[in-house]
């Protein structure tokens, strides 16, 4: 994606913080508008959009992993959230609250830059005027049992029913789908989506397998696409069998 074509909105209610990530980023040829609660937010997007959400999660009024839990149940969009609470819990919650990546304040500009553009990359904004999805096999898609992983539109189904997943539970999948029959460690598959830090107890990989199941298995708790190996990582089946 074009910097120039990027529009970013940050939440955050320190002035001074938003004043400088909005300078920096226009200097790196975005735009951006910054807003300093969830009901400025939600104001702007009466009549606006954007690309990426930047969100502080200690907000006055809603708190920033209520509004990181709203925006992804309503609206297609990649959020980095930045807090002043850089341990683990707190990063792991923010990622199972649907959240794109997480950066520790204070940070260095030029991280998160790098950051958007990692997000940015590995999200495609999904085409709202498609037909029914198994119409067009032009594109490059992924079957299995009853699903279609669309690569070209980033878009997931079950039949003709579309299934919401989050840009990592999407890149989760996808590379599951390419590495069928295989016992892929936690590491790898971190280093397959890459764009996160990690720490040695990291469990993101954990939380957005257990989303997976919970939007595809018929019983999540006894997996048939998704299986745990233990003491490696997880397997995909396509056929479903978990024997």
């Amino acid at each position: 994606m074009d910097d120039s074509k990027v529009h970013i909105l940050v939440v955050d209610d320190d002035p001074g913080l938003r004043s400088l990530l909005q300078r920096y980023l226009i200097e790196q040829g975005m735009t951006v508008t910054t807003v300093q609660d969830s009901k400025e937010m939600d104001e702007f997007f009466i009549q606006n959009s954007a690309h990426l959400i930047i969100l502080d999660l200690m907000l006055p009024g809603e708190d920033g992993l209520s509004i990181a839990r709203r925006i992804k149940a309503t609206l297609d969009l990649p959020i980095i959230i930045l807090s002043a609470k850089g341990d683990d819990v707190e990063k792991i919650i923010g990622l199972e609250m649907g959240a794109d990546d997480y950066l520790a304040k204070p940070f260095n500009p030029r991280e998160l830059l790098a950051r958007i553009k990692a997000v940015l990359r590995r999200h495609c904004p999904k085409n709202k005027e498609k037909k029914s999805p198994f119409e067009d096999i032009s594109h490059d898609t992924i079957q299995f049992a009853d699903f279609k992983l669309d690569l070209t539109n980033r878009s997931f189904f079950k039949k003709e029913d579309e299934i919401i997943l989050t840009n990592g539970e999407f890149k989760l999948l996808e590379i599951l789908c390419k590495h069928p029959e295989h016992a892929l460690s936690r590491d790898h598959l971190m280093d397959l989506i890459g764009g996160f830090d990690r720490t040695p107890f990291d469990r993101s990989i954990d939380i957005k397998i257990t989303r997976l199941r919970k939007k595809i298995e018929s019983d999540p708790k006894n997996p048939q696409f998704i299986r745990t190996i233990w003491g490696i990582g997880y397997m995909f089946t396509p056929d479903g069998n978990s024997h």
